[in-house]
């Protein structure tokens, strides 16, 4: 009777590892098992390794699955025929197959589920260790299954999934309401456009590049923005921009004859179909705060700045020299101003 109730132990216990061992394996975050494995944790490193390559480890536990539950059984059955009679076999492989389920199966992968990281960790080497001792097996189970498992790999995680993290994170308090709200933006880059950030082309300050310190000042001192566009003829032929302050100091330092010109910049043009990300890269990587934007036949459409693009991050950024907030608001309305104005057959002055 003990050998009996020893081989009954053996395989529910053998079997309940390796259904613990498998969900567990399964239900370990890969975004968590890749943080440990900067740590170069051994444990973690093996177990990132099975998390990148599943089949071989699965191959293996299935075999010891297997291996507990068919050969396990029959070797159990004969032990028991043995003790018990041949005629109480068919009572005992009942209670046997119950209790498979319950101890061998269900509560194992329960527990696995609950502490799959602390299991999968304590695991990772053997199983690594075990894939090698199988290898001749894993290997035509791998190929007997290869047609089913070959396909697209499924990415580790998706910008909904993210979205719904952050979402999550600031309902159980992990993350501040402020910091959920940036992530959320933060995926806006890669769906808006310079079209869509810019101060629109009638809203832009401009000045002749041609025009003296002293002819443009009224125009450099009522500009609202730090750096202003000068042009040549017309807001189309851009020469680059102007600080506002060096403007200011040559006016003071009593430079006001000089050409507005000899104070211009280089300037970046960008289409108007350039995503906020790349142009996020682009003023980061160039040191630049201010690029034109233009059309798809070359005339100037706007101007947007570095300010503009974070906005989509951080909202609506203002200091106390802003005087108007949505510069593309103004620009629409006037434009439908405009357009009633000209179907009216009035005359329109800006």
């Amino acid at each position: 009777m003990l050998q009996l109730i020893t081989t009954i132990f053996v395989v529910i216990l053998g079997s309940a590892l390796c259904s613990s061992i498998e969900t567990a394996l399964f239900s370990v975050s890969t975004l968590r098992v890749r943080q440990l494995a900067q740590s170069n944790n051994p444990s973690a490193v093996a177990l990132l390794a099975i998390r990148e390559n599943m089949n071989r480890p699965i191959a293996t536990i299935v075999i010891l699955n297997n291996i507990f539950n068919i050969i396990g059984s029959i070797v159990t059955g004969g032990v028991a025929t043995q003790a018990l009679g041949s005629q109480w076999l068919g009572v005992f492989s009942a209670v046997l197959t119950f209790l498979i389920i319950i101890f061998g199966e269900i509560i194992p992968k329960t527990l696995g589920e609950r502490y799959s990281e602390s299991i999968a960790l304590l695991t990772a080497i053997p199983i690594t260790g075990l894939s090698i001792v199988f290898t001749p097996l894993v290997w035509i189970l791998e190929n007997v299954t290869a047609p089913f498992s070959k396909g697209k790999k499924r990415p580790t995680t998706n910008e909904a999934e993210i979205k719904l993290l952050a979402n999550i994170g600031q309902q159980e308090g992990i993350i501040e309401s402020g910091e959920a709200e940036m992530i959320q933006r933060v995926f806006k880059l890669n769906d808006v456009v310079a079209a869509d950030l810019m101060t629109p082309r009638i809203m832009v300050t401009h000045i002749n590049g041609n025009l003296t310190i002293a002819e443009a000042k009224s125009e450099i001192i009522a500009s609202q923005h730090t750096r202003i566009i000068v042009t040549d003829n017309s807001i189309d032929q851009v020469m680059g921009f102007s600080l506002k302050q060096e403007l200011l100091t040559a006016i003071v330092e009593g430079h006001q004859n000089h050409q507005v010109a000899k104070l211009v910049r280089k300037v970046r043009f960008v289409p108007e179909v350039i995503h906020a990300d790349r142009l996020l890269k682009n003023f980061i990587e160039a040191r630049e705060h201010l690029a034109v934007v233009v059309d798809e036949y070359g005339s100037v459409a706007g101007v947007v700045t570095l300010e503009d693009v974070l906005e989509l991050i951080t909202g609506e950024i203002v200091d106390e020299t802003d005087r108007n907030v949505d510069l593309q608001e103004i620009a629409r309305k006037k434009r439908e101003k405009m357009l009633q104005s000209m179907s009216a057959g009035g005359s329109y002055l800006k």
